[in-house]
């Protein structure tokens, strides 16, 4: 049986009796399986969550692979929409019927990094479908601090993109992306597209754009990006710096994860410049760096985990004025019977971008 539920709901509101949904539990390294499981119970302070898209993100597969540490049984999945389906007794912020979706990040709300806005460094943080059970199942159960109300006019499909639009955010707002800056990214994944069309709002007059897998190249020239670089045809240094005049970009934005781009960032990035570290690179992968060049060329590192806090309500509102379109990001839909397929084909297809499954109508 999946972690966090258990067989008798004693915190039902009337109207809802539902006592089992069925979820998508990984028992063990490929071991995912599709079963009846109780429904959540819920706290005080919980919200019921009648799920209606997941989208699958990196960590979903590597979890699944048995190659990023997780308790089981999971549950998996954090990138999701769906329908308020019942709340605990004092819950005031959301009602059933509402259209959420939620931050995936739960901290303990006291301790000095929450109390500093950095919930993200909270030694009891716990990340739906990461830590705790997620959203590959009929319901998914979350604190309502952690809730966002969706739009009556943005589709579930739209809504199950809000987390990861709020982790591209975070790293651009860390970056400060200015007027008139060229932006290089490194990597044309959901992620590095996303990046490239942040960058084109936050007035960017360059974003220049390099991948190696010929379909992702396509997608990024399909989304509008002003220079798409073949990586296995062109060194993107040499492209970068002929489109800078030699100096090199304003802004890089590593979105792979590999030793090999994040060393590239270097070459890429000019005297004065910035690198964004966003790419999630395994963690035992290190690189060379010379402070020295760092203290020289006068170069800002930052970086950026995950989105949390008004990043959420940035990426609902952006999505809601049709300002950002995640339309073209998925290339992939699978029904809730397939979620496994849909992981495994995330995981080895690199020729899509982003995979969603639907859980419910």
């Amino acid at each position: 049986m999946a972690q966090d539920t258990v067989e008798n709901n004693e915190n039902l509101e009337a109207g809802f009796d539902q006592k089992t949904m069925k979820a998508a539990v990984l028992y063990g390294k490929k071991d995912l399986r599709l079963e009846d499981v109780p429904v959540p119970e819920l706290g005080d302070t919980d919200v019921l969550i009648r799920v209606k898209y997941t989208a699958i993100c990196g960590t979903d597969p590597h979890i699944y692979e048995g190659r990023f540490p997780a308790k089981l049984p999971l549950i998996l999945g954090h990138e999701f929409s769906g329908e308020v389906a019942n709340v605990g007794s004092k819950v005031r912020f959301v009602q059933p019927g509402d259209r959420v979706t939620a931050d995936i990040n739960i901290s303990c709300g006291t301790c000095y990094y929450c109390r500093h806005g950095q919930k993200l460094h909270c030694e009891k943080i716990t990340q739906l479908g990461v830590h705790i059970n997620g959203a590959f199942a009929e319901f998914v159960r979350v604190p309502e601090s952690n809730i966002h109300k969706l739009p009556d006019s943005m589709s579930w499909i739209h809504g199950a993109y809000i987390e990861p639009l709020a982790c591209a955010i975070s790293g651009q707002d860390q970056v400060n992306v200015q007027f008139g800056e060229t932006v290089a990214i490194i990597g044309g994944g959901p992620m590095g597209i996303a990046h490239a069309l942040l960058a084109k709002l936050k007035g960017a007059s360059k974003v220049v754009l390099s991948e190696l897998n010929p379909a992702r190249i396509e997608s990024a020239k399909n989304s509008g990006v002003d220079y798409v670089i073949n990586a296995g045809e062109e060194d993107p240094v040499e492209a970068v710096k002929r489109l800078t005049d030699g100096r090199g970009a304003d802004v890089v934005i590593e979105a792979v994860g590999s030793a090999y781009t994040y060393a590239q960032t270097f070459k890429l990035v000019r005297k004065g410049g910035k690198i964004l570290v966003f790419g999630a690179a395994p963690a035992d992968v290190t690189i060379p760096v010379s402070p020295f060049e760092i203290y020289s060329r006068e170069l800002t590192i930052v970086s950026s985990y995950a989105g949390t806090y008004d990043t959420f309500s940035k990426a609902i509102d952006l999505i809601a004025s049709k300002r950002f379109d995640p339309t073209p990001i998925f290339t992939n839909h699978f029904e809730f019977a397939d979620v496994k397929h849909g992981i495994e084909t995330a995981e080895h297809n690199k020729d899509i971008l982003k995979t969603v499954v639907k859980i419910s109508d």
